[in-house]
């Protein structure tokens, strides 16, 4: 059955998961295009590419529903072929091959040639940092290595993305040199562990050197760090924090748990004392930094009494921006092997809690920005209000800066000065500074 009046030959990319992923299809769309072909984004196309997530069970529930999505409608004539690609394909393609066969073809994370040779493209080794990008055009992510060499024994990511392998200085400041060049001014620097960054080709720690070396992008204002794994933090990174304008005050720094019993079974490789002073050192460094965390209840053998004691430190610790997942059995991983016996309505009412502690946090530490003033940047319009964020706030988690669009006007991707006129638990409102 062919399809029907969909415009023939334009590829539709589908992206599910983290940011990661979201670089990936920029990537895979930019290649697309220089092979001359037609592309959209999460828009109408005969020929599907679906991005998948693989890594807890509410995200690979969520790439299978939308892998059956797009099958009914290849069956219904509506899309000619769907390929499928990322995390989930790479970990279950055998599973997925049997299961849902009239897939196209299915991919890994790491065939992007043989994806574009299945879509009529060439893959091009010269394009660096070409990309498609498909956030707003102020802010783009910059994945400065792929891949994880850390055990964690919860965690499926080194089945999906294999090995650490840090991208070069030099490539990564050509590819910023290209975003800013097409109106970037925020980059937000992602990868499994940015800790890591640098060992593998330099031999050291050096995610202070590539932040020198992106400072001097010209057009670039801000600079953001997603996802530092605790052990073995290059601390040179706060001295160049606190010295260059450019790099936000922000950390976003997975923690997942704090209990010493919990840590030792995750193959964490720390402990709360050297975690809490680690934490200490930075409030030291960088004293208005703001510090995003991540943490995980109900974790195989995670007692009452481990629950109490991360609660406590919840409280104590009193972070900036924090989210909770409840633990997910992953088969593959080294947890795997130890029983999920937390009930699933346990692990839910304590993620609950943490986050209702959270809340209050937040609204606290809100209502001290009233009447203060900062910096924001302006990343949309919606309903009446145009919608921005300071440098302590990335997009999607963090708090939001609301200004009143009868009073202003704005564009995406100004920058502008407001004064803090009024504070909820996640959102700011504001007023422009004439």
């Amino acid at each position: 059955m062919r399809t029907k009046s969909l415009k023939k030959n334009r590829i539709n990319v589908v992206t599910l998961g983290c940011s990661k992923n979201v670089y990936d299809s920029e990537v895979l769309m930019g290649q697309l295009k220089a092979s001359g072909k037609d592309v959209v984004h999460e828009e109408e196309g005969n020929i599907v590419v679906i991005n998948t997530c693989g890594f807890i069970n509410n995200a690979k529930e969520e790439s299978i529903n939308t892998i059956l999505e797009f099958m009914q409608k290849k069956e219904a004539g509506d899309v000619d072929k769907v390929f499928v690609t990322g995390c989930l394909s790479e970990r279950y393609k055998p599973d997925l091959q049997k299961e849902i066969p009239n897939v196209d073809q299915y991919f890994g994370t790491t065939e992007l040639p043989g994806l574009l040779k299945a879509l009529g493209a060439d893959y091009k080794h010269e394009l660096i940092g070409e990309r498609l990008t498909t956030t707003p055009k102020n802010y783009a992510y910059l994945k400065i290595a792929e891949g994880c060499d850390r055990p964690c024994s919860f965690c499926a990511i080194p089945l999906m993305r294999g090995k650490h392998k840090s991208t070069p200085i030099e490539d990564l400041v050509t590819e910023a040199e290209k975003l800013a060049a097409n109106g970037v001014k925020e980059l937000i620097l992602i990868a499994q562990d940015l800790t890591y960054y640098g060992l593998d080709l330099y031999k050291k720690r050096n995610l202070a050197e590539l932040l020198e070396a992106l400072v001097k992008v010209e057009g670039i204002e801000w600079i953001r760090l997603h996802y530092a794994f605790p052990t073995g933090f290059p601390m040179d990174v706060l001295d160049v924090m606190n010295r260059e304008p450019k790099i936000c005050n922000y950390l976003d720094i997975p923690l997942q748990h704090i209990s010493d019993s919990i840590l030792k079974s995750m193959r964490r490789g720390t402990t709360k004392e050297k975690t809490t002073k680690l934490l200490k050192e930075f409030r030291q460094a960088v004293p208005n930094m703001t510090i995003r965390t991540t943490l995980i209840v109900g974790y195989p053998g995670e007692t009452e009494e481990d629950y109490q004691t991360l609660k406590s430190w919840v409280e104590e610790m009193r972070f900036e921006r924090l989210g909770c997942f409840t633990y997910s059995h992953e088969e593959n991983t080294h947890a795997y092997n130890l029983e999920d016996d937390v009930p699933e309505e346990v692990k839910q009412a304590r993620a609950n809690e943490i986050m209702e502690i959270q809340s209050q946090i937040s609204w606290e530490l809100n209502q001290e920005k009233i009447g203060q003033r900062f910096k924001v940047v302006i990343d949309r319009k919606e309903g009446n209000y145009f919608v921005g964020r300071t440098e302590f706030d990335s997009p999607d988690v963090d708090n939001e800066v609301l200004i009143d669009a009868s009073k202003c006007y704005l564009k995406t991707g100004d920058f502008t000065t407001v004064t803090i006129t009024d504070a909820a638990d996640f959102d700011l409102y504001a007023e422009v500074v004439n």
